[in-house]
């Protein structure tokens, strides 16, 4: 099992280091520059015209060293999720065509994303719960309750599924912000599908769910292939092609171990990301005042005299944090 982690970690960091040097010249050639806010911090605005789309970058290897590494490519679990990452990364890839190629500013219509994304997770649950016997249950954080849904599990997790994709690209606003925080979560995955693997905790009757931890692994690898292109000054973004991508991995992830409702905790920083968004608008239509200097959140720490880096750093820590709750919160399921 360590030597197919290893693997799949190791040719997805490869994987994207070898295509990073001929796909941003590439991006640069045709000229898929990055359109900057111009209500965004000031020093943001030099980035504009930096390649974008980059997420191509760490897809490729992903989905190449998951196949290659997993102990049964093909089986239902393997085409389950990485068809959630790819799924979810076509509709960003069609987003980032017509604003970055097409040249119009709006790129999808809100209504539009909305439709394909609720799609998709009522896809990826109905494959989990009955080609997979996933079940209608949810575990509570911190105990080994499972919670009964029935039926309303489906647009209870669809609500979820739907929230974090959109959460992990409102993250995507910092160079290296959504690569490291998603590098972090997918470690933390890893584990949840080792643990669930091995001690029959998670979905116990998936077949291969040590494949899930493959997956995840290479999710990392490819997180930190693609943040050597991506910190700090970036030299490409991942546009929504990335950012929407890696928020299908980890739903996907989470449907697949059990842990929709742990991943709100794990993924907190998506969380905290969407929600300052949410207070925003409310208290701004509402009350004609801002809460923040800027949302998401980590604008408002920037607008605040914090450089980029400092920002990035904390957020990656509060990743790991929220990280570490989150599989202490999923031990006790495990009986």
């Amino acid at each position: 099992m360590l030597e197919r982690l290893l693997m799949a970690g190791g040719l997805a960091l490869i994987i994207s280091l070898i295509l990073g040097p001929f796909l941003i010249p590439l991006l640069h050639t045709l000229k898929f520059g990055q359109n900057i806010r111009e209500d965004g911090p000031k020093r943001h605005l030099k980035k504009a015209g930096t390649p974008t789309m980059g997420g191509v970058i760490f897809l490729v290897g992903i989905v190449a060293a998951s196949l290659l590494s997993a102990e049964q490519p093909t089986s239902v679990e393997m085409i389950a999720v990485v068809g959630s990452m790819l799924g979810f990364g076509l509709i960003g890839f069609i987003d980032d065509f017509i604003k970055v190629v097409m040249h119009r500013s709006l790129g999808l219509r809100a209504y539009q994303k909305l439709i394909g994304q609720i799609a998709l997770a009522f896809g990826l649950t109905w494959v989990a719960v009955q080609l997979l016997g996933r079940g209608t249950d949810l575990i509570i954080p911190f105990t080994a309750i499972h919670f009964e849904l029935g039926w309303f599990y489906y647009p209870f997790v669809a609500f979820i599924i739907v929230g974090i994709t959109n959460a992990v690209n409102l993250t995507d606003g910092l160079d290296g912000l959504a690569a490291g925080t998603t590098l972090i979560s997918a470690l933390c995955y890893m584990l949840i599908a080792l643990l669930g693997a091995n001690q029959g905790g998670g979905v116990a009757v998936l077949a291969h769910e040590s494949d899930l931890a493959v997956f995840a692994v290479a999710l990392a690898g490819g997180c930190l292939g693609f943040l050597r292109f991506n910190k700090y000054p970036a030299r490409v973004f991942m546009g929504d092609t990335g950012s929407l991508a890696l928020g299908g991995a980890l739903v996907g992830l989470a449907v697949l171990t059990k842990t929709e409702v742990i991943l709100l905790l794990l993924g907190g920083v998506y969380v905290i990301e969407a929600f300052s968004v949410i207070i925003q608008v409310i208290s701004f239509k509402t009350t004609g005042k801002r809460v923040f200097k800027m949302s998401p959140i980590h604008h408002h720490f920037e607008l605040s005299g914090w450089n980029e880096w400092k920002v990035v750093l904390t957020f990656w820590a509060a990743a790991f944090v929220f990280g570490m709750l989150g599989i202490i919160a999923y031990l006790p399921s495990l009986g």
